[in-house]
């Protein structure tokens, strides 16, 4: 099993059901949706854009998907991740906007935003105790001979190239779209998500999403408010 903490919207958020009508899966009740009818794309050019986006869930990744560390376990686990959610404030990201990161189409904030670098470094460094080293297997698999200096130093450090300085948020709704196909695949991703372009997105929680085996889909496990508010998982 891999754990990871990610960021997402709760389960009735409008935002979750429109990534979930989009994606064809809801990460928090583990079904597919039925597939969007959405023009000039057939079902099948539809379901293998949203393939790889749609097994990891409608997420931002702060914490990459781990293996416990050598004698921790889930309860401990779960008890950092109540006790750090209740020391995080909540914040807004300004704004949302529609990103293009390399042949991938993601939502990303409008502008940079102090409160969520300093959240997502905080969640690296927090939970880095509990992630098992990577194996040589999941080393290669990032390429690290492709990797800049710092991106492969972060990746050697904290098993994900995207931490700290190197970190984007995103919330990837595509997998790779060939150049040709990306015009229709913005104005399609434009139209699903115009509720949501150009306006704020709250973070008012930490979710713990679970792989139970290797290449299977991952769920939400847990979903923890952040600050004061009661901690209510959907667990």
């Amino acid at each position: 099993m891999r754990y990871a903490l990610y960021f997402t919207p709760p389960k009735d958020d409008a935002l979750t059901l429109a990534a979930a009508a989009w994606l064809s899966r809801d990460a928090f009740l583990d079904g597919r949706v039925p597939t969007p009818e959405v023009p000039g794309f057939t079902t099948e050019e539809l379901g293998m854009l949203t393939a790889e986006p749609r097994r990891y869930g409608f997420h931002a990744t702060l914490k990459a998907p781990f293996a416990l560390a050598p004698g921790r376990t889930e309860a401990e686990l779960l008890a950092a991740l109540d006790e750090f959610s209740a020391e995080c404030e909540p914040f807004e990201i300004p704004s949302l906007t529609l990103g293009q990161l390399g042949p991938f189409f993601a939502l990303v904030p409008g502008a940079p935003s102090d409160a969520l670098a300093s959240f997502a470094a905080e969640t690296v460094r927090r939970f880095e105790p509990f992630r098992a080293a990577l194996s040589a297997e999941d080393i290669a698999r990032r390429k690290p001979e492709t990797l800049p200096p710092a991106e492969r130093q972060n990746l050697e450090n904290w098993g994900y190239p995207y931490v700290f300085d190197e970190f984007r948020f995103h919330m990837t709704l595509t997998g790779p779209v060939a150049e040709e196909r990306c015009p229709a695949v913005r104005a399609a991703l434009e139209e699903a998500f115009a509720g949501f372009l150009g306006k704020p997105l709250s973070v008012t929680a930490l979710a713990l999403f679970i792989e139970p085996k290797r290449g299977s889909p991952f769920t939400v496990h847990s979903l923890m408010p952040l600050g004061d508010a009661a901690i209510e998982g959907d667990r």
